[in-house]
């Protein structure tokens, strides 16, 4: 079962997972500022009972449900860059909050209550088991660089020893 891999296949998944790994430090930069916006999403009543509702929608639902705001949020953080490099530097980061916003409270939520019957499918688990590959693999080079940062800098940071 192990056959070899055609050229434009390895291409593919390279181009795949450099795009996961962008779109990952991309969420890292902006986590410290969205985390305690989901926190506060999640705890909402209403939230609560939209989970319940989305847990119980049959997977296509779900699947409709998580892709329509993905579909719209992610587009619209592209063409907020433009706007920003086209000299509409406020509209342009308005609407990048505004989309990020919808990935990461619908999207998040969504994809939180429907993990399980998302990973139903087949492409959809294969995608999302690389994605998880690629957090891993940043991961371990983040703590391999930071380790060797802090071997190779710590000293300058150490105050000296006192006499």
């Amino acid at each position: 079962m192990n056959k070899p891999q055609s050229s434009i296949y390895r291409i593919g998944l390279w181009v795949f997972h450099a795009l996961v790994a962008t779109i990952l430090v991309a969420d890292a930069i902006a986590k410290p500022i969205y985390k305690p916006v989901i926190a506060w999403a999640a705890n909402l009543k209403v939230m609560a009972a939209l989970e319940a509702q989305i847990r119980r929608m049959p997977r296509f639902a779900v699947l409709l449900l998580f892709a329509v705001p993905f579909a719209v949020a992610e587009p619209l953080k592209l063409y907020a860059l433009v706007l920003m490099a086209s000299g509409y530097f406020l509209v342009g980061l308005v609407l990048l909050v505004l989309s990020y916003l919808i990935t990461f409270i619908l999207v998040e939520r969504i994809y939180h209550a429907g993990r399980d019957k998302l990973l139903t499918y087949g492409w959809f688990s294969w995608c999302m088991s690389h994605v998880s590959f690629v957090r891993e693999k940043a991961i371990a080079i983040r703590d391999q660089v930071s380790a060797e940062a802090k071997r190779v800098f710590g000293s300058f940071w150490k105050s000296p020893p006192r006499q």
